[in-house]
């Protein structure tokens, strides 16, 4: 363990050698954080449904209640060429608030990948290949989970599929070069070799695309590959687990700081990001009764949380996934293109989802414009281009030290920068010549989309805000 002014740096053999498992100690019925293995009770009955095949040894650890998972050695090992990743404190970026707040930051985009995405491709990668599975295909956003499941894939020599999110694909090329450059195929959804993809290029030609429509498309691929697999990069409970290895860090650099954080910040896609740092802070919030919050960021573009709805709902737009209980805009929903592709996801994971329902963390939602500014302002202050997504947690950062400046009252501030900004500099650049939109989704967006849910009735009412 070595420490400077501005860092907290943790040595090769201080990776996590398990995960934390949040099931543990999450108060809800089981069957609301877990994916429904048939149609709920109520649900159309007239869907042809689709079960991403899970090896075992990966399905029982996230759905089990022990509380720390062990990392397999093969991938630990593979952790230990980056990890761990450093805790920053933001001294600079202070000083230029002029805040009395400490601001810190764990930043995961030192990887090839540049995002946190590596850590459950990895993981994934590896309990497929024990599987005896030879072709991964998924659906990814931004390309930030394409592009770390494409190097994981490559690692270990198994062949991968990628469908990129159409606005993704053409705002990102460079994401898709580093797919290439790693073997995998690359294709723009929605696209024409997928029955769902004709589709809706038929219903809407010009659509931007989503996630939703992404792993929908994948999904359907991976049933035509012989002994192929369909790999999700954030939502499920067993991404949400492997992630947690940054917060297990985290832990342990807040400790050499000597502080623990009044607040911990994650960006909000399905979960992921978010989950992995928070979810260990949770566990050691119940354990001290510490008052430390929890907060979510997502854009005004996709609001799942601070507008969406607690119901059960389809992972993917053709609805052939089962369900999972969610905070929801309707899987039939489709993001404006912010260039936060990894943030249009349009529901949010159902243990990220459990834990908002029962008042345990927070979420707030910013416009595309204030979240560029704010990561502007951070990489001119700490020298680091953050990626859009994770502009948004700095900029839930920047106000939580702001308010601390105008109450003068001291807060420890943790947050994530889950990946660097330098395949994103097309969208600074349109930030900074002004041609940079604001998409904050309608009402009536929202409630058409809202209005597809499948009539489930809700067995299990928990929580203050159904």
């Amino acid at each position: 363990m070595r420490t400077s002014r501005n860092q907290f740096l943790l040595d090769e053999e201080d990776v996590p050698t398990h995960w934390y498992n949040i099931l543990a100690d999450l108060d809800v019925p089981s069957s609301d954080v877990r994916r429904a293995r048939s149609t709920p009770q109520g649900a159309p009955a007239d869907r042809k449904h689709s079960t991403p095949n899970l090896p075992l040894s990966m399905y029982r650890s996230s759905v089990g209640t022990e509380r720390h998972v062990k990392i397999p050695d093969p991938v630990r090992e593979q952790y230990q060429r980056w990890r761990p990743t450093p805790l920053v404190r933001a001294h600079r970026l202070e000083q230029a608030l002029d805040t009395p707040a400490h601001i810190y930051y764990k930043y995961e985009g030192a990887n090839a990948s540049g995002s946190h995405k590596l850590n459950s491709a990895l993981a994934q990668a590896y309990y497929y290949k024990q599987a005896g599975v030879q072709e991964v295909t998924t659906g990814t956003g931004a390309g930030q989970w394409g592009t770390a499941l494409s190097m994981a894939c490559h690692a270990l020599d198994l062949a991968c599929t990628v469908f990129m999110v159409r606005c993704s694909h053409a705002q990102k090329p460079y994401r898709k070069v580093l797919m290439e450059l790693n073997g995998a195929r690359v294709i723009p959804s929605p696209s024409g070799t997928t029955e769902a993809g004709r589709a809706l290029i038929a219903a809407s030609p010009g659509t931007d695309g989503s996630v939703a429509i992404a792993n929908a498309e994948a999904l359907e691929h991976a049933r035509t590959v012989d002994r192929g697999a369909f790999a999700v990069g954030s939502g499920e409970n067993h991404v949400l687990l492997h992630q947690t290895v940054i917060g297990e860090e985290a832990l342990l650099q807040m400790e050499l700081a000597g502080e623990f954080p009044d607040v911990v910040i994650g960006a909000m896609g399905a979960g992921s990001n978010f989950a992995g740092l928070a979810f260990p802070f949770h566990r050691e919030k119940l354990r001290t009764n510490a008052r430390t919050r929890l907060v979510a960021v997502e854009p005004d573009a996709c609001p799942k949380m601070t507008r969406g709805r607690y119901a059960w709902d389809y992972n993917d737009f053709s609805g052939t996934t089962p369900m999972t209980k969610m905070y929801t805009l309707g899987h039939t929903f489709v993001a404006p293109g912010v260039h936060a592709g990894g943030l249009r996801y349009h529901g949010a994971a159902p243990l990220v989802s459990a834990l908002y329902e029962q008042g345990l963390m927070e979420a707030v939602a910013y416009g595309q414009t204030e979240v560029f500014e704010a990561g502007a302002f951070f990489a001119r202050a700490e020298n680091l281009v953050p990626a859009p997504e994770s502009a948004h947690a700095v900029k839930c950062a920047i106000d939580e030290a702001v308010r601390a400046r105008e109450e003068n009252e001291p807060r420890v501030i943790l947050f994530n920068v889950s990946g660097h900004g330098l395949l994103d500099l097309s969208a600074y650049d349109q930030y900074l010549s002004g041609g940079l939109e604001d998409h904050r989704v309608s009402d009536s967006h929202i409630a058409a989309s809202l209005a597809a849910l499948p009539d489930v009735p809700d067995t299990n009412p928990v929580g203050s805000r159904s």
